[in-house]
């Protein structure tokens, strides 16, 4: 599974979202170590917990993350919350 893999689950599996999924490390070349980062941003996570916002992006990867995915760290945040981020 490649990031845009990752990337293309997460925004098919929540709503008016946008996800930027990298590799934060090289890969080992004898280990299928799958480690990913992703920057997710949605108005579906107003009102969730980070618990819950998180568990979002997990159910949205879905299978992959007991399969092909062996790490994803993730960074969720609401439009609003991005814009102060980034600003």
């Amino acid at each position: 599974m490649t990031a845009a893999d990752v990337e293309e689950a997460i925004e098919a599996g929540i709503e008016d979202c946008e996800a930027t999924v990298t590799t934060p490390r090289a890969p080992d070349p004898d280990h299928e170590d799958a480690h990913f980062a992703a920057v997710v941003v949605s108005p579906a996570f107003e009102g969730k917990s980070l618990v819950q916002q998180h568990e979002m992006v997990y159910d949205a990867v879905g299978d992959a993350m007991t399969r092909d995915v062996h790490a994803l760290e993730i960074k969720t945040y609401t439009p609003e919350e991005y814009e102060e981020h980034e600003g």
